[in-house]
């Protein structure tokens, strides 16, 4: 069987390389993929990203299935594009990738179904925007309505930092069409954790739960990033947790997209906002699994994930269970000099380590270069540890990371932070 796998980051990688652990696996091919599915024989890299050529691409190969990985292609149709030709395809419609696509959209819907969220208001017009921020007060949160990398969200401490916010997206239009609308939320305090499931239109698969770390630096600190780090599990979603969410978030979520005519299929990710009283609220939907958190999920996965994708397709979920590695795994981002507003390209990456059972190097910004591996964009890598605690995997990871050099290379040294300070 030949499986293709949309995207080119650490997440399609992390994808791609547990797709080919799978016995009937012939090839699994990444379009566009990255330097580190070059590298790796099971796998072959398509330079094609347009969703058209894609599916024509599927059909002249004879490929079985599809997953796709980032929002953006999501955001353009390719499902919809697939689905016209009878391609089977593991993802949401465009329509329903408005969860993420769209925060007004989101939100509105969240509202209208009863599904726990902070409260909002939607604005394009900057003086409206600064008026209310004025009557709110800080801390507030300020996000761009559309898909902005990860990179559209400010949580602001101040009023200050709030107005600059809304000046950057509304005004000064630096978030281009993502930012021509911004949805303004209550701040929410409390703990996050991502929520993870696979969904086949009605039936609802839990992965593995994780949690990631967006700031770029230590202690949280510095910027919001597209996150630089993760593990799985995460010690606060307890099982009673775990009951609630899905009860009051997942559930609803998908039967209301389902009532509302757009039925979902695909990752669905909820980023959750948990409470010191155990409430839980929805800070925002993803539609595809996180990155950084699927390099430690698929880690952890030991279920054959040909099997999963192909009840996913089918519409069996509710006919697989899934196996997890009981070892916690803990995966460290390493990015470039200049991320998340700048980073630069083309520093050679040396000293890998090779794989082992408890080290995985899952490659995002990378490419070759005259027969050199070179940064290629923001987060390059991401190095997972397994161990059987979180201060072991911890451990590993840190232990294969020293090995790696890039000139400007940066990654926090305290992933995993949260879980170790939560009492046993």
């Amino acid at each position: 069987m030949k499986i293709l796998v949309v995207g080119a980051g650490g997440r399609e990688h992390a994808l791609a390389w547990k797709l080919a652990q799978s016995p009937k696996i012939q090839l699994v091919y990444v379009a566009p993929g990255n330097g580190g599915t070059h590298l790796d024989s099971r796998l072959r890299n398509v330079p094609i990203t347009d969703p058209v050529a894609l599916a024509e691409f599927v059909k002249q190969e004879g490929i079985a299935l599809t997953v796709v990985g980032p929002e953006t292609p999501l955001a353009a149709g390719i499902v919809n594009i697939f689905r016209d030709q009878d391609l089977k395809i593991f993802g949401p419609t465009r329509e329903a990738a408005q969860l993420e696509s769209s925060k007004d959209f989101a939100k509105s819907f969240m509202q209208r179904h009863g599904i726990p969220t902070a409260e909002y208001q939607t604005f394009s017009d900057s003086a409206a925007a600064h008026a209310y921020i004025d009557a709110k007060g800080a801390p507030i949160v300020i996000k761009a309505d559309g898909l902005a990398a990860g990179k559209g969200v400010v949580v602001a401490m101040d009023l200050a930092e709030a107005h600059a916010a809304i000046d950057m997206m509304l005004s000064d239009n630096r978030l281009g069409d993502a930012g021509a609308r911004v949805v303004i939320e209550e701040f929410l305090d409390g703990e996050e954790a991502s929520f993870i499931v696979m969904v086949d239109g009605k039936n609802i698969l839990p992965l593995a739960t994780s949690q990631d770390h967006k700031r770029l630096q230590d202690h949280d600190q510095g910027p919001n990033t597209g996150g630089m780090g993760a593990y799985s599990p995460a010690p606060i979603v307890t099982p009673s947790m775990h009951a609630r969410v899905m009860r009051e978030i997942i559930v609803p979520t998908v039967h209301g997209m389902a009532a509302d005519g757009i039925p979902f299929t695909g990752f669905l990710y909820a980023g959750l906002m948990i409470a010191a009283d155990g409430k839980v609220k929805t800070l925002e939907f993803n539609c595809r699994m996180g990155d950084p958190e699927t390099q430690p999920i698929m880690a952890r996965l030991k279920t054959d994930l040909v099997d999963v994708m192909e009840h996913a397709v089918n519409g069996t979920l509710d006919q697989i269970e899934l196996e997890w590695d009981r070892r916690t795994a803990l995966g460290v981002v390493m990015a470039a000099t200049g991320y998340p507003d700048a980073p630069r390209k083309g520093d050679q990456i040396s000293g890998l380590p090779h794989e082992t059972d408890s080290q995985i190097v899952f490659h995002a910004g990378t490419t070759h270069e005259d027969k050199k591996l070179v940064t290629a964009g923001g987060r390059v890598l991401c190095v997972v540890g397994l161990g059987d605690s979180v201060r072991m995997a911890q451990k590993e990871a840190y232990a294969a990371l020293d090995h790696i050099h890039f000139d400007g290379m940066q990654f926090r040294s305290d992933i995993g932070w949260r879980a170790l300070k939560r009492p046993t």
